[in-house]
């Protein structure tokens, strides 16, 4: 069974309640659920994590991303910031999809930076939730035509 690891950064675990007219109403838990509903469907299994703590985020990466056949991560904050993350990510190789819940080219001048765009697989911003469900699908594509490769 393939892996996925769903990695959400700071302050997502207050989705639901923050900033609803920019992030929505449902929350990180109910995100979660969804997507290991439809890897399920998939024969897919997914790994969630999610830490307000750069180092942790890193420590995952480097631990999970050994056997992970890919990665779906929402930076947060640290899309704008985080070189470790970034060098986290290369340094596992792993095949990724950067997702924002709001498209950040429409935000301040500071959050239209991102440290992974030029090293993922796509991005998908500015969706919502959905965005998340739409990583996986693809995900699940791109999987499916490395193993055909292959």
């Amino acid at each position: 069974m393939k892996t996925i690891l769903v990695i959400h950064g700071p302050n997502l675990n207050l989705l639901g309640t923050r900033e609803k007219n920019i992030y929505g109403i449902k929350t990180l838990n109910e995100i979660n659920n969804d997507l290991i509903s439809l890897g399920k469907l998939n024969n897919i299994e997914i790994k969630t994590f999610s830490s307000n703590h750069e180092g942790a985020i890193v420590d995952y990466i480097q631990e999970e991303g050994i056997s992970a056949n890919g990665l779906i991560i929402n930076p947060a904050a640290y899309t704008h910031t985080s070189v470790a993350i970034r060098d986290a990510i290369l340094a596992r190789d792993l095949l990724f999809i950067e997702v924002h819940l709001s498209n950040i080219y429409t935000r301040e001048d500071f959050r239209q930076k991102s440290y992974f765009h030029d090293i993922a697989k796509g991005i998908i911003m500015g969706l919502g939730p959905k965005g998340y469900e739409l990583a996986l699908l693809s995900m699940i594509d791109l999987l499916k035509e490395s193993e055909e490769e292959e």
